[in-house]
C-alpha cells in the first residue's frame, strides 16, 4: 500500500510514513529485508497482474507490441521490455546489467524469455532502436515466430540480389522518400539468412525535416506494416523516472 499511494522506492521516505509503532530505524531495517525476500519478485507479483490488465484490454491473438530498451541511470544499467498502449511503455521484464554499455545477445534473450512465456496466446512483434539492430537476434526471433522491427545504423552494409555490397546511406532517399527491400543481407559475415529492410525519410513535421531515414530490418512482410509498427515506439510518451535508493 506505501508503494501504491507514495509512487516511489525511496527506502527513507516510505520507513518514515509507514504507522507502526516502532522506531525508524526497525522500520527502515522491516522495509529492507521485505524488499528483498525470495518472493518479492517479477513473476510472482508484476506478471498475474499484467495478465490480467491485457486479458482485459486485449483480445486473444490481438498483436501485442513489446519495446526494449536500455538506460544507464546513475551507475545502474537498466534493460527493460515494455507493453505500447495507448503511447505509453508499460514495463512488463527488466533486468539490471552487471555491466556498462549495450546489450549482447545472451542478455537480450534472457530479458525477453519470460516476456514471451507471459504472452503466449498473443502476436508480438519486437522493437528495437540502433542498437538491437543485430542479424543474431532478428535470427533468433524469427525462430520463435516473433514479429520484429529493429532499426539499423545507417552504415551498415547490404547486399541486393546480384548487386555488390553497399551502405544503407548510399541508397539515395531524400526527406519524403520510402522503399522497402526483400530478401537482403544486412552483414558481410557468412552464415546469415536475408530479411527485409523498410526505409523510410519522414517528411516535413512541424516545418521540421528529419535528420536521416530509418531503416527498419524486419519479417513483417510490407512497408506501411513495418513503418506503422514502428512508429507507435517513437510516439510514446517519456517521463523522467523517478529518485529511488537502493535496498
Amino acid at each position: 500500500m506505501l508503494l501504491q499511494f507514495q509512487k516511489q522506492v525511496r527506502i527513507e521516505r516510505l520507513a518514515a510514513l509507514w504507522p507502526e509503532p516502532i522506531l525508524f530505524e526497525s522500520r527502515r531495517r522491516r522495509l529492507q529485508r521485505f524488499l528483498v525476500l525470495p518472493i518479492v519478485n517479477i513473476k510472482q507479483l508484476w506478471f498475474p497482474l499484467v495478465n490480467h490488465l491485457i486479458k482485459v484490454n486485449f483480445g486473444k491473438n490481438h498483436q501485442l507490441l513489446i519495446t526494449i530498451d536500455r538506460t544507464q541511470w546513475r551507475e545502474t544499467n537498466l534493460f527493460v521490455a515494455s507493453l505500447i498502449w495507448e503511447q505509453r511503455a508499460i514495463p512488463l521484464y527488466w533486468l539490471i546489467l552487471p555491466k556498462q554499455g549495450c546489450s549482447n545477445l545472451t542478455e537480450q534473450k534472457q530479458l525477453l524469455r519470460p516476456v514471451f512465456s507471459l504472452l503466449k496466446d498473443y502476436q508480438i512483434v519486437v522493437l528495437g532502436d540502433r542498437e538491437f539492430g543485430s542479424v543474431g537476434l532478428a535470427q533468433w526471433l524469427n525462430f520463435k515466430r516473433v514479429g520484429f522491427c529493429l532499426r539499423l545504423k545507417q552504415g551498415r552494409y547490404i547486399q541486393t540480389e546480384q548487386e555488390e555490397y553497399k551502405r544503407l546511406d548510399s541508397l539515395g532517399l531524400l526527406p519524403g522518400m520510402s522503399c522497402y527491400l526483400q530478401n537482403v543481407k544486412v552483414t558481410k559475415q557468412l552464415g546469415f539468412g536475408q530479411f527485409d529492410i523498410a526505409c523510410k525519410w519522414q517528411g516535413k513535421c512541424r516545418q521540421r525535416v528529419t535528420k536521416e531515414p530509418w531503416y527498419i530490418l524486419t519479417n513483417l512482410g510490407t512497408l506501411s506494416t513495418a513503418i506503422k509498427a514502428y512508429e507507435k515506439r517513437s510516439r510514446i510518451v517519456r517521463e523522467a523516472l523517478p529518485q529511488a535508493s537502493y535496498v
